[in-house]
């Protein structure tokens, strides 16, 4: 299952989850920029958790305190690969920007590198005589998932499952998307493969839970209204391009009825949408153009795309317009 977006938008352009990906994409570069694979290797184990450093002191030796200290935020922002890389990022990307319109930009840069470190801790707590360097924002963005899980348990995740060569479209509520994925780790951790995979299990779960406890902590805590002015120059003027619209059973005259959603603002200058329509097993795909100065509860009609009538012919696919 590869996961495309969720169906929640946030209202405001999420400036420190973008920022914290671009760290992340420079911080691969950096790596890229060693030269060979053994500098490649040898920056990673510098600024890449090791627990035997920790703990064991042949281990220990030649790492000053600093080196210590900042291993336990850089390890975040390393990536043993491209793929690697475009994994947590993707994830991130797709939710961590509800996140950061709960919390706020400063509140969530702060929730961000503790559910990090602490995804870190866990790993080191349970296997502290490990060698092997443990990098990526796993952790971090497993904490981001976690709150998500609290925030917006009945969104749907619209998810891609390809069957060989067809691409199929399916909308999975959000806590059972991540509640399986949570398991997954749990399994994972707990059996011998896990271990020797090389994959941190325990990082993740301890960035999982730890993403909960925080999103309760921290909405307890009184807001400082750092946020309130940021709110107004990033709030977001465009609704998804690509939706995903549940039609209705078809009248009499055989017109299938279902909604489409856009922005005030693209309601003013006009937009273009992608829309998929599920048809029996499959899915049906539409380019829907909104004109300028579109009202809400308008329709638009897109002729022959309906439910098949008699004589060959087809009914009328009508999209009423819904104004966010």
């Amino acid at each position: 299952m590869i996961p495309i977006r969720d169906t929640v938008r946030s209202k405001n352009v999420p400036i420190i989850n973008n920022l914290v990906i671009g760290i992340n994409v420079v911080m691969f570069a950096v790596q890229l920029m060693q030269g060979s694979e053994l500098g490649f290797q040898r920056f990673v184990y510098l600024y890449g958790l090791v627990p035997a450093r920790y703990t064991m002191s042949n281990w220990s030796d030649g790492a000053t305190w600093i080196h210590q200290g900042t291993a336990l935020v850089s390890f975040m922002f390393l990536h043993g690969g491209f793929l690697h890389l475009l994994g947590n990022m993707w994830s991130l990307y797709i939710f961590g920007d509800n996140v950061e319109d709960q919390l706020g930009p400063l509140r969530y840069a702060i929730f961000y590198m503790l559910c990090g470190s602490v995804s870190g801790l866990s790993h080191l707590l349970l296997n502290a005589h490990s060698t092997v360097p443990t990098i990526g924002a796993s952790g971090a963005v497993a904490g981001v998932m976690g709150a998500y899980f609290l925030l917006h348990p009945k969104s749907k995740i619209l998810t891609l499952i390809p069957i060989i060569i067809i691409p199929w479209f399916v909308e999975i509520p959000a806590f059972i998307f991540l509640g399986i994925w949570f398991l997954i780790q749990l399994i994972n951790a707990s059996g011998s493969f896990g271990a020797a995979s090389g994959i941190a299990w325990w990082a993740h779960i301890g960035g999982f839970i730890c993403g909960m406890l925080l999103l309760k902590l921290f909405g307890a805590l009184p807001a400082t209204g750092f946020s309130a002015g940021l709110r107004k120059t990033t709030a977001r003027k465009k609704s998804y391009r690509f939706q995903v619209a549940h039609p209705t059973a078809a009248d009499r005259n055989m017109d299938m009825h279902a909604t489409i959603v856009i922005s005030e603002y693209e309601a003013l200058v006009g937009t273009r949408k992608v829309v998929s329509i599920p048809y029996g097993l499959k899915r049906r795909m539409f380019r829907v153009d909104v004109p300028a100065g579109m009202e809400a509860g308008k329709f638009l009609r897109l002729k022959g795309q309906g439910t098949n009538v008699s004589g060959g012919k087809r009914g009328d696919l009508i999209l009423k317009v819904v104004v966010q």
